[in-house]
Formats: structure tokens, C-alpha cells, sequence
């Protein structure tokens, strides 16, 4: 099955993150890409494929800049998305009350529609003195396995 990686990001973790989870699914997976959610377009969701969604949150719960024209354009004309099955991985910090909300702002769109999320909620607390592609590579084999690739 064919594995798309999408993040939106303020300042550039969130791509860090799919570029590592994207070269690590390399390793047993042929068709494998990453997008800024900015240069995807909500249209070209499709149950064919996987996603695996990176997103930090902005300001006060905010999504992040590049996150913004693609949610612009998917509430502008909501994609259907039944059949498709996705996995989340949020950044924040636990300290504010909207910790991770920027990657919930996607994932309630993404439920609204129809789409399945798969595996557990991955997350990373900038509050912890853990680096965030550690926390999502430890992550991605539990995805991996709930959603049979």
C-alpha cells in the first residue's frame, strides 16, 4: 500500500519528523512520500492510500502556518473521506492548556469526513527533554502493525 507522510509545521519540527518517519517507512515500504500539508490538496485524499499526519500546534491552539491553506481549501470543500485510514502524531507542550491542539483541529476535520484513525494518538510534549523524532520512531511500529502494513 502506498504511505503518505503530511505535516504541517510553524518552525520546521514537524518536517523533521515526517522526513524521518518518511525515510524510516523507506526502509520496507516502496511508495513512500512527504508533503507540506500547504502543497496537498484536501481533493487528492484517497482510501488508496495510508496517511500518517505530523502536525504542531501554533500560538494559542493554533495550526501551524503550513497547515493552514490546506485547511482553508478542505473546509471550502470537505473531501469525503470514508475508507480512508490515517495515524496522527501532535506537537505541543503539555504546559499550555492547547497542548496538541493543532493536530486535533486535523483530526476532528479528517473524522467529520468519514476517514478512520488508526493506532494510538502519537504525541510529543516539548516540555519533556525528549527529541521528537525518537518519540515518533518509537511510535510508528505500534502504527505499523494496527493498520496491517
Amino acid at each position: 500500500m502506498n504511505i503518505t507522510v503530511l505535516y504541517g509545521t510553524e518552525s520546521g519540527n514537524s518536517e523533521l519528523i515526517a522526513e524521518d518517519l518518511g525515510a524510516k517507512l523507506r526502509e520496507t515500504h516502496e511508495n513512500v512520500d512527504v508533503f507540506d500539508l500547504r502543497d496537498f490538496e484536501p481533493a487528492e485524499l484517497s482510501a488508496e492510500k495510508f496517511y500518517i499526519v505530523v502536525c504542531s500546534t501554533h500560538g494559542e491552539g493554533d495550526l501551524p502556518n503550513t497547515a493552514l491553506p490546506f485547511a482553508e481549501r478542505f473546509d471550502e470543500n470537505p473531501p469525503a473521506l470514508e475508507g480512508l485510514r490515517y495515524a496522527m502524531f501532535g506537537l505541543g507542550d503539555s504546559f499550555y492548556d492547547t497542548y496538541s491542539q493543532g493536530s486535533e483541529q486535523l483530526d476532528r476535520r479528517f473524522a467529520e469526513r468519514g476517514a478512520t484513525r488508526v493506532g494510538e494518538y502519537g504525541r510529543h510534549d516539548a516540555s519533556s527533554w525528549d527529541l521528537p523524532s525518537d518519540i515518533a520512531l518509537e511510535w510508528l511500529p505500534g502504527v505499523i502493525v494496527a493498520a496491517g502494513l
